[in-house]
């Protein structure tokens, strides 16, 4: 599973990956509506990477 992932694959999980832990500290330290804001932004920037999938797989 893991080969097949390239390098801009796992740029867009890392990038996930952050903005739900920035979320959480957000949400941690009282900013409860940025945190629920930047939480939105994880699976936005994972349809993106799928999006970026398909048009590579159908060319």
């Amino acid at each position: 599973m893991l080969k097949k992932l390239n390098l801009a694959d796992f740029c867009f999980l890392g990038a996930s990956f952050a903005t739900i832990i920035v979320s959480k500290i957000l949400y941690l330290n009282g900013y409860k509506e940025d945190a629920i804001f930047v939480g939105l932004w994880a699976p936005s920037i994972m349809a993106f990477a799928i999006y970026l999938r398909v048009i590579a797989i159908s060319r």
